[in-house]
């Protein structure tokens, strides 16, 4: 079993900035694409950044230029740093990966989630 672990959401006024961080921990052969989701009250969830294990990156063209991700293979982490946060960006935000078996099967795992408030 693998288990996602977030950290970093919080509280922030427009124009700051937040780090959010995830751990994925457990049984993990490899780790493919590993990303970030947000779902805001009364909306879908949508995918805001992922990032590939060559470190190609896929960006929501609401945040583009404004967050960055980021992994750490060695560490089975990925983060998203947040500049200038907007009151839209007010979400629910989910960690997310998909992870490989030796024998090539794919799971995807989904973090408990981490509030991001952007007031303005």
């Amino acid at each position: 079993q693998v288990q996602l672990v977030e950290s970093g959401g919080g509280l922030v006024q427009a124009g700051g900035s937040l780090r959010l961080s995830c751990a994925a921990s457990g049984t993990i052969f490899s780790i493919n694409a590993m990303g970030w989701y947000r779902q805001a009250p009364g909306k879908q969830r949508e995918l805001v950044a992922a990032i590939t294990s060559g470190g190609d990156t896929n960006y929501a063209v609401s945040v583009k230029g404004r967050f960055t991700i980021s992994r750490d293979n060695a560490k089975n982490t990925v983060d998203l740093q947040m500049n200038s946060l907007k009151p839209e960006d007010t979400a629910v935000y989910y960690c997310n990966i998909e992870t490989r078996t030796y024998r090539g099967a794919a799971f995807l795992y989904w973090g408990q989630g981490t509030q991001v408030t952007v007031s303005s």
